[in-house]
This record gives structure tokens, C-alpha cells and sequence, in this order.
């Protein structure tokens, strides 16, 4: 995707929660500064493969098989840990270093692309965690148009910036494991973000001319007036 087609969504979010761009810009400049240009080619192999876009619901345990056979497993943020631990393969691991920065390190010494993604309040975050990672297994994401080695692929939260990242390196197919809409556990900051990713989802599924099993039973509900393109 082309920034210039992300940036009225970028901008419909950024209003809806009444983020600064300027903040962003500096995240954004700030992962720059830490970072060297990633090669996509690392993660050559989601090109035409069916990626298992995983995320941390509390649905993920019970739906480990669905990561398993998928060629490919892109896991959002803790859902990397329980697949970890549960013997299921990571691919390339998507955050914005919230929870566990101590995955972030394990997985890049171990040679697995980390998606980090730079926003405006996570600078300290961004300064503690990427100097201790190997560098070359770091990719550099922000929300806000792309600049050094910092890329951006489309998404908003960690679970649908997989998705977004998988469909910009050419993925054939996308199957979502560990995804929890409606979870009565998250405060209400995080249910809205869970509905700009479902949001988000609709309209990645329209711009693929696909159908994600995940939106099922939930397409006529999804309030698509904040999308730019409704």
C-alpha cells in the first residue's frame, strides 16, 4: 500500500482519538535514528502463501492448529508468546513494544523478523528496546508517512498491521487465529481500537476482493462512515 492511499484513514483515526501528528512524525523520526533499512526479502516466503494472522484474544489457545498449517505465521505482540510456547513457529513478529519487549530481543537474536512500530507515545519504549536487538532482523514501521528505514505497510493496531504487512508482501491468502472482537476484558480505549481493527479488516477484505471467516456474521454491523471511502 501507498501512503497516499493510508493517509485519509491515518487521518480519520488520528482524529477519532484526537492523536497529534507532529508526536507521531517524532516517533517516527526517533525509530529512524535507531534503525538501518530492513530487507524485505527476509520475508520473501508470504509471497503467495496462506499467512496465519494471529492475535492475542484469549480465543488463541484454542485455535493453535489454524497457525500451524498455515505456510507463513505473523503473530501480533503476546500471541508470539503463547505460539512460542506452544512449539507453533513465528515468522515475523508485529508490536509496538507494550508488553514484551524481552520476546522483541529473543526472537531478532534468533533471527525472526520484529515489525516495530513507532506512534506517539511510545518513544521511550522505542529507545530502551531497539538498541538491544540485532538490527538486520528489525523492521521499522510507523502509522505516518515513511522516512529512512522506516516503512509503512498500512494497519492501525498490532493484530491488523499483520494483516496489513502480510498483504503488502503478496500474501495469497490470510487465516485469523486469536482475534476477540467483543472482549468484555479490555477497558474502553482498547474496545475502540478493536473496532477501528475490525474496520480496518473490511476494508483490507474489499480492497483483496476477499472474504475474512473473522468478519463473518459481523460485516453489516461494522460502522464503515469514519472510512474515508463510505
Amino acid at each position: 500500500m501507498e501512503f497516499d492511499e493510508w493517509e485519509p484513514v491515518y487521518e480519520a483515526i488520528r482524529r477519532d482519538f484526537g492523536y497529534d501528528r507532529g508526536d507521531d512524525e517524532r516517533a517516527r523520526d526517533v525509530l529512524a535514528s535507531l534503525t538501518e533499512p530492513f530487507d524485505l526479502e527476509r520475508l520473501d516466503a508470504a509471497s503467495g502463501a496462506t499467512v496465519a494472522i494471529a492475535g492475542a484474544g484469549p480465543s488463541l489457545s484454542d485455535e493453535l492448529d489454524g497457525a500451524r498449517e498455515a505456510d507463513i505465521v505473523f503473530a501480533a505482540s503476546t500471541a508470539a508468546d503463547i505460539l512460542l510456547e506452544a512449539g507453533v513457529d513465528v515468522d515475523c513478529m508485529i508490536t509496538d513494544l507494550d508488553k514484551n519487549p524481552d520476546t522483541v530481543r529473543r526472537l531478532t537474536e534468533r533471527e525472526t523478523p520484529v515489525a516495530v512500530h513507532a506512534h506517539g507515545d511510545n518513544v521511550p519504549q522505542l529507545r530502551a528496546v531497539v538498541p538491544d536487538c540485532r538490527g538486520e532482523w528489525l523492521l521499522p514501521t510507523t502509522q505516518v508517512a515513511p522516512r529512512g528505514s522506516v516503512r509503512n505497510p498500512g494497519g492501525f493496531t498490532d493484530g491488523d498491521r499483520a494483516a496489513f504487512l502480510a498483504d503488502h508482501l503478496g500474501a495469497a491468502r490470510l487465516r485469523f487465529v486469536g482475534w476477540t472482537f467483543d472482549d468484555p476484558s479490555v477497558d474502553p480505549t482498547k474496545a475502540r481500537k478493536l473496532e477501528w481493527a475490525e474496520r480496518l479488516l473490511y476494508w483490507l477484505e474489499r480492497r483483496r476482493s476477499d472474504r475474512f471467516d473473522v468478519l463473518d456474521g459481523r460485516r453489516a454491523d461494522i460502522e464503515t462512515t469514519l472510512l474515508p471511502f463510505e
